[in-house]
């Protein structure tokens, strides 16, 4: 039986423009698309955007416009994302669509009897949408945004998280919930043991300007933006409406609820009992949504749970955290058609510590292109090609490459920076190897076969590439397929 794989992004707020944040989160869930699709699985890979914000409402009402003509502009730019990035995705889910609202409606009903309705006053983030307790502060502060939360009194309805501790707690203890990379799961695991309280999941129509999910039964509430967005996952997949995708990449699998015994041995993507794999890929900014929220409200629903988190860290720009206040937003947009899309693919995914954070600069992008993409990779390319055009060489297609266990592993385990480091080692054994030989000096059959099983190596590298530099793995194949001749630079350098 064909192994399946469901991978999803977080949902960006439509605010705004997208900026390389996102696009680091995108590309590496691309990567991980490509591959698990080159090695056979069937594979399912979603992405959208978050639009029942109050942070989105704001934002209109700033520029003046609708809200529903805000989030239509900003939408369509994440869409083209695709382009820019040469991503794969099946699926764009956008959160004010009605089909959307269906399945929001039809998962807060399935909650219910968690569901409950009190008054109430806290320190709410607009940019977190979260309510915190004072303790979370930071000199009085949000930790992720640097702001004072407003002081919010009003009745809502809230979901009994507390009921889910020592579920939680086990789950993810024991790995039925993989988290990686560690610290990230030791730290959901300290926020649990603190003691878990129940969380706010709608607000009032007044607050929120009547844009959002309605509460089913209630037409004064709308659903809050962590309940409504989290259930992006399965109505991306047609949950409440056409459910066929939805049984194949969520639902084929036993249900996990309070009560099932849980799996205590570590586990990789299609080695578990599930005969799907549901891998969300996400921000830390947003683990305790994913990590603690979503599998108790999937749990109180009787709905299967993600099996995978993978957490990456955030980027800054020269040292700095991105901001439109300091003016140092990235545009993805501008980056790529600049310097192209496997290049920036290149960086995001070579530069950036997969399990960690990790900085960009202009400078340092331009190190990483010449050192690494015009003088390795495009060097040893355009070496061989002009060899092997000496002799008229000419390679039959092959079909059945393989991924070296190096990078299968390091995939597997979401480091695609050590992956793409392995790849770049066997580049300079294979420079180095053609130094050391001198295949330049040689003639004839001589060189003919001195030279092809370089050839050959070159492909099995490209085919490696594949997964992150797709454009770039193909070039690379098709010119060392049939007769090999002289090429075009793959990377001209930057100046």
């Amino acid at each position: 039986m064909v192994k399946r794989i469901y991978i999803t992004t977080a949902i960006p707020y439509v605010n705004a423009a997208p900026h390389i944040g996102f696009a680091l989160e995108a590309v590496q869930a691309d990567c991980l698309a490509r591959f698990y699709r080159a090695i056979g699985y069937d594979v399912y890979f979603s992405t959208g955007t978050d639009e029942n914000s109050l942070k989105n409402v704001q934002a209109a009402e700033a520029e003046g416009i609708p809200v529903q003509k805000l989030v239509d502009k900003y939408a369509k730019q994440f869409e083209h994302l695709k382009g820019a990035l040469n991503l794969s995705w099946d699926v764009f889910i956008r959160t004010s669509n009605q089909t959307h609202f269906v399945g929001a409606q039809k998962l807060w009903s399935l909650c219910n009897k968690d569901i409950y309705k009190k008054k109430y006053r806290g320190l709410y983030c607009v940019g977190c949408e979260l309510f915190y307790s004072p303790g979370e502060l930071i000199d009085g502060k949000c930790p992720e945004h640097q702001t004072i939360p407003e002081e919010v009194e009003e009745e809502n309805y809230f979901f009994a998280l507390s009921k889910y501790q020592e579920y939680l707690e086990k789950l993810i203890a024991t790995d039925k919930l993989r988290i990686t990379p560690i610290s990230r799961k030791n730290e959901v695991l300290s926020f649990i043991k603190r003691g878990l309280e129940d969380f706010s999941i709608s607000r009032s129509v007044a607050r929120s300007r009547g844009w959002g999910v309605p509460v089913p039964g209630d037409q004064s509430q709308v659903q809050y933006v962590w309940f409504d967005a989290l259930t992006n996952y399965l109505t991306a997949l047609g949950f409440g409406n056409d459910e066929t995708l939805y049984k194949k990449y969520w639902a084929d699998s036993p249900r996990s609820t309070p009560g099932v015994s849980l799996v205590t041995s570590r586990h990789t993507p299609g080695v578990n009992k599930d005969r799907v794999t549901r891998l969300h890929v996400i921000g830390k900014g947003i683990i305790r949504f994913h990590a603690i929220y979503w599998p108790a409200m999937l749990a109180s629903a009787g709905l299967p749970l993600p099996n995978e988190e993978f957490v990456h860290g955030y980027i800054t720009v020269e040292g700095q955290k991105i901001s439109k206040s300091l003016g140092n937003v990235i545009d993805p947009f501008e980056l790529t058609e600049k310097f192209e899309v496997d290049p920036v693919r290149y960086f995001l995914l070579r530069e950036i510590p997969a399990w960690g954070d990790g900085d960009f600069s202009i400078i340092r992008f331009k190190e990483l292109y010449n050192g690494e993409l015009a003088n390795g990779l495009g060097n040893l390319v355009a070496r061989v090609a002009r060899l092997c055009a000496d002799v008229n060489l000419n390679l039959p297609s092959k079909k059945n490459f393989k991924f070296k266990k190096v990078v299968s592993d390091n995939l597997k385990n979401f480091r695609f920076d050590l992956a793409l480091l392995s790849l770049w080692d066997d580049i300079s054994s294979l420079d180095k190897k053609i130094n050391e030989e001198k295949p330049w000096e040689l003639e004839g059959k001589t060189l003919k076969k001195a030279i092809s099983p370089i050839a050959q190596q070159i492909r099995e590298v490209a085919f490696n590439l594949s997964p992150f530099l797709p454009e770039t793995s193909e070039k690379i194949i098709e010119h060392f397929t049939g007769t090999v001749k002289q090429q075009a630079p793959l990377f001209p350098r930057l100046h």
